[in-house]
């Protein structure tokens, strides 16, 4: 089996709202063992955060920062039926999960956000990888879901989806208002359920989408969701976030932000960014990339304990971090979000689908 690795420095810039990333190359690069550290330029390589919207003018106002939101507000689902996925979406096509080492790396800034966000970029961070899981026999065509393979047991809050119409309120906050780094809208209208399927979409103007878990807001746990993304422009981010209940913990101190599945390449790949330090107003995060067919139907799972931070995708690891400072000690929730980062071209209507949403203790 041939193992892709991409090891690459990203630059952040926190901003209200979210982050925008972007890499660039030095004139040299530092080898580190078997890693090439690199600097950072100009494509965009983020990790949205949740809504930048009006009510957004206060450190607690995050996606879901009502505080009438708890995991008891939620009445989440027993255990659900893992046959959901199987029945209701068909495997999708094979398409080999290639995994690629965590590194650690700054973020650089993005344009002004809502607000002011200074120009200097984060200081470059010495990267680290993480240890790769053996991905013999994983394929998007087994469906196989992290819990099930890891034995997770029960689900302790989630949403199968099985209303119509808007997103059930007694479970999730929808965004209306500005989009990410204030760019675009965030509307109520972008966000649907029907057929046991969440949507989201973003039109050509930069109209789109996101919510925010009014359920599971805990300090450590097991979340996975079953996503596809079936139109994918390059500027829209579809993206699945733990955010912190206190918003003013993803703006200082550590600035933690776990994105477990982010597509910011169009549909061929997916990546995974901790977010584990504030750099000069932006973020330093570790990463890694995956090689996959974002159109199909696949299970993104993160796995947080006081010691690490693993992703995985049908069940496959694709992501670990053990480092002891860079694993969040703060109480996080799930938001879904499809967001904008408009680059000056013509943007193609993009669209995300989610299956379901499952967490576990």
């Amino acid at each position: 089996m041939r193992h892709h690795f991409e090891v690459t420095v990203v630059c952040a810039c926190l901003r209200p709202g979210g982050v925008l990333l972007f890499k660039k190359k030095l004139a040299t690069a530092i080898t580190v063992g078997a890693l090439s550290l690199t600097g950072c330029a100009a494509a965009t390589e983020g990790a949205p955060a949740p809504e930048a919207a009006g009510p957004k003018t206060s450190a607690s106002a995050t996606p879901a920062t009502t505080g009438k939101a708890s995991a008891a507000a939620a009445a989440p689902k027993a255990a659900a039926p893992a046959a959901k996925a199987a029945a209701s979406k068909a495997a999708a096509p094979a398409s080999k999960i290639v995994p690629a080492a965590a590194v650690q790396a700054p973020a650089a800034t993005p344009a002004p956000a809502p607000k002011p966000v200074p120009s200097k970029a984060p200081v470059v961070v010495q990267p680290k990888a993480a240890p790769l899981a053996n991905t013999a026999g994983a394929t998007a065509t087994s469906g196989k879901q992290a819990a099930t393979t890891l034995g997770w047991g029960p689900t302790v809050a989630g949403d199968e989806f099985s209303n119509a119409g808007a997103p059930d309120p007694a479970k999730w906050s929808v965004y209306n208002g500005k989009g990410h780094a204030g760019k675009g809208l965030r509307s109520r209208d972008a966000v649907t359920v029907g057929g046991g399927t969440l949507t989201i979409k973003g039109d050509a103007a930069g109209k789109t989408g996101g919510m925010s878990a009014k359920f599971a807001r805990q300090k450590y746990g097991k979340w996975e969701t079953r996503m596809k993304v079936a139109h994918n422009d390059p500027q829209y981010h579809p993206v699945l976030i733990l955010w912190p209940d206190n918003s003013a913990d993803a703006y200082s101190g550590k600035c933690w932000e776990i994105d477990y599945a982010e597509g910011n390449n169009g549909p061929g790949r997916m990546s995974f960014f901790n977010h584990i330090a504030c750099r000069g107003n932006g973020k330093v995060h570790t990463y890694a990339k995956n090689v996959i067919d974002t159109r199909q139907w696949h299970n993104y799972a993160v796995e947080w304990s006081p010691t690490k931070i693993t992703g995985y995708i049908d069940g496959v690891k694709w992501y670990e971090d053990t480092t002891p400072a860079n694993i969040s000690n703060v109480s996080m929730h799930q938001t879904i979000q499809l967001d904008w980062f408009p680059s000056g071209t013509a943007t193609t209507p993009s669209q995300m689908d989610v299956d379901w949403v499952r967490v576990y203790k």
